[in-house]
């Protein structure tokens, strides 16, 4: 860890002078210059000085981050295919997350899997196709580029009324599929 340069971010992310540090921690300008800079290396309590007028403390301040990825590829997708439909978890291991986005093609004249009641909300954009979605007693068509915005109170899926396969982002949360 190079922690001259994580000290000169995380000043520069307090919006802070080097003199203002300076002042705060009642140390010198230059010497926080020459341990931003890597050419001194603070005592453990100067640096928890340090930390301290930067809002922080050791134990955070030496925390590493994970990489957290951030984009995925197709090779990174799980499909799932069944006889009525196909899924696929756009979001490897989005379960841990609050929200669970998928790719639905649900083939023609087949229904999705049953949405039973739960306490969050599903936002589905339909890529291409006719479908209708099903919720309670009543039912709305919708085409491609046409989107629908629901709570899960009410138990609901979607039925592919075409003849071609349609194709749904799907997302929930809290993950459901």
């Amino acid at each position: 860890m190079n922690i001259g340069n994580k000290l000169k971010e995380l000043r520069i992310s307090n919006d802070l002078t080097l003199q203002e540090l300076a002042s705060r921690s009642e140390l010198t300008k230059g010497f926080l210059s020459q341990v931003e800079r890597n050419l001194t290396s603070p005592s453990i309590s100067t640096l928890e000085d340090i930390l301290e007028a930067l809002g922080t403390n050791l134990s955070e301040f030496f925390q590493e981050e994970s990489d957290e990825q951030i984009v995925f590829h197709i090779q990174d997708f799980f499909v799932d295919e069944k006889d009525e439909y196909k899924i696929e978890w756009i979001i490897p291991n989005a379960q841990k997350n609050e929200m669970e986005p998928i790719l639905l093609t649900l083939y023609p004249k087949q229904k999705s899997k049953l949405m039973e009641s739960h306490s969050g909300e599903e936002f589905g954009y339909v890529l291409k196709g006719n479908v209708v979605l099903i919720r309670g007693n009543k039912k709305y068509r919708l085409k491609a580029k046409e989107t629908f915005y629901i709570n899960g109170k009410s138990s609901h899926y979607l039925e592919n009324i075409g003849n071609i396969d349609a194709k749904i982002l799907w997302v929930t949360t809290p993950p459901m599929f």
